[in-house]
C-alpha cells in the first residue's frame, strides 16, 4: 500500500450517548511538529483531549485520563489502518454523563479518528533520498540540466578545487537513473553518493 499523509487539515464530529467527539487531524513530519500542534489545539474545558501520531517508525499515543487502552491505541490502529504516516490526530471529548463502557469508548474514539481520515483529502509520501554529486567543472552546466529530468532539488551548491559539488534530494525510484546517466556523460568522472534516506 502506497503510503499517504494529509493534503490539508481534517476534522469530524462524532455524538454518541450524550458525549461529543471532535477528531482532528493534521500532517506532521516530526514529533515536536506534532505536539505543538496538540497543545494548540487541546480544548482545556474538554473532557479529555486523546491523541496519537505516526510518523515514520516513531509512535505515540495518549488516553490523557481514559481507562488504558480505549482511546489513543484505538487513534493509532486508525492511523495504520488506512496507510497514513506523518500524521498526528487529535480527538476532544466533552462528557454528556453517560458511561459508554470501555468498548463504547474504543468504537468512539477510534471511530471517529477513522471517520476524520476517511474523508480527508490524501497526499501521497514519495521516498526521497539526500545525496551528494561531485563533478569537474566542464561538466556543471549538463549536470544541471540533468536534475530537472530526474525530478531533483537542489539543496546545497559549492564549488573547490575538484570542481562543483551538489547535495540534492530527489525520489529514490529515480537514484539509480541518475547515477547511471552521470556516468555516461562523464566517462566515470562524475560521482553520486546517498547521504540519507529520508521520507515515506
Amino acid at each position: 500500500m502506497m503510503l499517504c499523509t494529509l493534503a490539508s487539515p481534517a476534522r469530524f464530529t462524532l455524538e454518541t450517548k450524550k458525549s461529543r467527539f471532535l477528531a482532528q487531524a493534521i500532517a506532521a513530519e516530526t514529533a515536536e511538529q506534532a505536539l505543538a500542534w496538540l497543545r494548540e489545539i487541546a480544548d482545556p474545558d474538554a473532557t479529555h483531549n486523546c491523541w496519537a501520531y505516526r510518523i515514520g517508525s516513531a509512535y505515540r499515543f495518549s488516553d490523557d485520563a481514559e481507562p488504558g487502552g480505549t482511546a489513543g491505541r484505538p487513534i493509532l490502529a486508525a492511523i495504520d489502518s488506512q496507510g497514513f504516516d506523518q500524521v498526528m490526530v487529535v480527538v476532544t471529548r466533552w462528557y454528556g454523563g453517560i458511561n459508554l463502557g470501555a468498548g463504547g469508548l474504543a468504537r468512539a474514539y477510534g471511530g471517529s479518528a477513522a471517520e476524520c481520515l476517511r474523508t480527508a483529502q490524501r497526499r501521497e509520501l514519495v521516498a526521497t533520498v539526500e545525496a551528494e554529486l561531485t563533478c569537474d567543472f566542464a561538466l556543471a552546466n549538463s549536470v544541471h540540466s540533468l536534475l530537472t529530468t530526474f525530478a531533483a532539488e537542489k539543496l546545497a551548491e559549492s564549488f573547490d578545487e575538484h570542481g562543483l559539488r551538489l547535495r540534492l534530494r530527489l525520489p529514490a525510484s529515480m537514484y539509480a537513473g541518475l547515477a547511471e546517466r552521470l556516468r555516461d556523460i562523464s566517462r566515470g568522472a562524475a560521482f553520486l553518493k546517498v547521504i540519507e534516506a529520508a521520507g515515506a
